[in-house]
């Protein structure tokens, strides 16, 4: 078993697409349209073929307190980039490019080396060794 992708529901479809394709060196397919039922999204793919899929849709809820309806975001995504040093210098060019660095690089209760960040819609990136 394994991951296909990962679906992140955005209303900043363009602006999503530039910071992973910056940042992560995500390469993108066209754009994917069905304007009957007022859907965009991009599938950005990562290495070994992990993917995010980033979507909008005309009726997307913003309200997370209904747990059955689709809404803006998810938990969380993790980048393994392979060293500290890695982790620091990505850090550091997001923060310059004016995103929110939630928690500095530091190593965590459980072990790992990681950063925490967020993304255009405010979901969280970690980034770690």
């Amino acid at each position: 078993m394994k991951i296909n992708h990962i679906g992140i529901w955005t209303n900043q479809l363009e602006e999503m697409k530039m910071f992973y394709f910056i940042f992560f060196n995500g390469k993108s397919n066209e754009k994917y349209v069905y304007p009957a039922k007022g859907f965009e999204s991009y599938f950005i793919r990562f290495g070994n073929n992990v993917a995010i899929e980033i979507m909008r849709k005309t009726t997307i809820n913003t309200n997370r307190n209904h747990p059955h309806e689709e809404y803006i975001g998810l938990a969380h995504i993790s980048f393994s980039l392979g060293s500290r040093e890695a982790v620091n210098i990505l850090t550091e060019q997001i923060r310059r490019a004016g995103y929110p660095v939630i928690s500095e690089p530091r190593v965590t209760g459980d072990g790992f080396y990681e950063s925490l960040i967020l993304d255009p819609d405010n979901n969280r990136i970690e980034i770690m060794a």
